[in-house]
């Protein structure tokens, strides 16, 4: 039986896709790599994160608060469907600042975000508040810090939890899965798509690229970018210590389980998705300088991962001129817009719009950009 949507990348970008196809009703296979493939899943802190989205860019923003505001249905309704509680909170988060400069910049960043989108203008709430004030948001936060913006759309989940409720979810509704299935080769058939893999080939009426990293060698033989590259991230997680009341924030956060995951470094590595004692240093040195009690944590891993990158930081979602049909789906907010994928943009999928419904984000822009 021909499907009605292929597509190539297993990851929370894939899955979240797959389920919302599968949920209006469409017949949805699932090639996934193996376990040890450059995932960038592993390289995530779980945010569900509206501040820092758009700027240069304001349509990014709109649709990040679109889906922040979406994540409570969406990750109940989730938990109702397969029973994994995702761990979703959202009571707002911090985005920390170091020093007065570096707030000045921050509050005039986001003033200049609403000034350029009547919607954010509107809708998205912010506010910079020093760190005495921040005590009541942070307790325990460390005297060097400056202050942070505080905003009450952003907040967090497990994002492991958030993939095996996916999988669940699409498995109850008919996708089929084949984990261990690296795609080799995708075709334009005379009618369809195929994907050639050591087991065989598969195909289905349309095709979605959702293969992160991937994509620089499977994009482009269907006429779509493949100008993403690589940014490693670097994490820790200490111990398991008593829960706080703390509101997360893309420096650190304490889990549900106890343990604070840290991490908040970019580099240009290549494909080395190791760890190195120099940035695992300075990601400790700055937990400490956060939240003053954790210096006598003990770390019980460290690990890196490859995030996923367009040239200017945005999200690909374009479809094929050349082979109406095919889509490219890519970006390093997969968790933040989990809700938005699984919603509004599998239905401008289904409906064949999202060329329509996303122009800004095709991969055409970095058409007269150096790559």
């Amino acid at each position: 039986m021909q499907r009605d949507f292929l597509i190539v990348g297993g990851g929370v970008v894939g899955m979240a896709v797959a389920y919302g196809l599968a949920r209006a009703g469409q017949r949805v296979s699932v090639l996934d790599e193996s376990d040890d493939a450059l995932r960038a899943s592993r390289g995530n802190a779980g945010l569900t994160w509206m501040q820092g989205k758009g700027a240069g860019m304001p349509r990014y923003g709109e649709l990040s608060l679109d889906s922040c505001l979406a994540w409570p249905d969406f990750a109940a309704e989730l938990a109702a469907r397969t029973g994994v509680d995702i761990q979703h909170e959202c009571h707002g988060g911090v985005d920390l600042c170091f020093d007065a400069d570096e707030a000045e910049v921050r509050c005039n960043e986001y003033t200049a975000l609403q000034g350029a989108s009547p919607r954010l203008a509107s809708d998205f709430r912010w506010q910079y508040l020093e760190r005495e004030a921040l005590l009541t948001h942070l307790p325990g936060l460390g005297e060097s810090v400056h202050g942070g913006t505080w905003s009450p759309h952003d907040g967090h989940c497990n994002p492991l939890y958030l993939l095996r409720a996916l999988y669940a979810a699409c498995q109850m509704l008919g996708v089929e899965i084949r984990p261990a299935t690296p795609v080799n080769e995708v075709r334009a058939l005379g009618a369809g798509f195929s994907a050639r893999t050591a087991m065989g080939s598969v195909a289905a009426e349309r095709i979605v690229i959702a293969a992160g990293l991937g994509a620089r060698t499977l994009a482009p033989v269907l006429g779509l970018s493949g100008a993403v590259r690589p940014v490693r991230g670097q994490m820790l997680i200490t111990e398991r210590r008593p829960i706080v009341p703390q509101l997360p924030t893309p420096q650190i956060r304490q889990t549900a389980s106890g343990g604070y995951l840290i991490g908040d470094s970019h580099e240009d590595a290549g494909l080395d998705k190791g760890v190195t004692l120099e940035m695992l240093q300075v990601l400790a040195e700055k937990a400490v300088r956060i939240y003053p009690a954790l210096r006598d944590a003990r770390l019980v891993r460290a690990w890196g991962a490859l995030r996923v990158m367009t040239p200017d930081g945005y999200p690909l979602y374009e479809e094929s001129t050349l082979h109406p049909g095919a889509y490219n789906l890519n970006c390093h907010s997969g968790i933040t817009l989990a809700a938005l994928h699984a919603g509004a943009l599998s239905q401008s999928l289904l409906d064949d719009r999202l060329g329509r419904d996303y122009p800004q984000f095709s991969g055409a822009r970095f058409d007269v950009q150096a790559y």
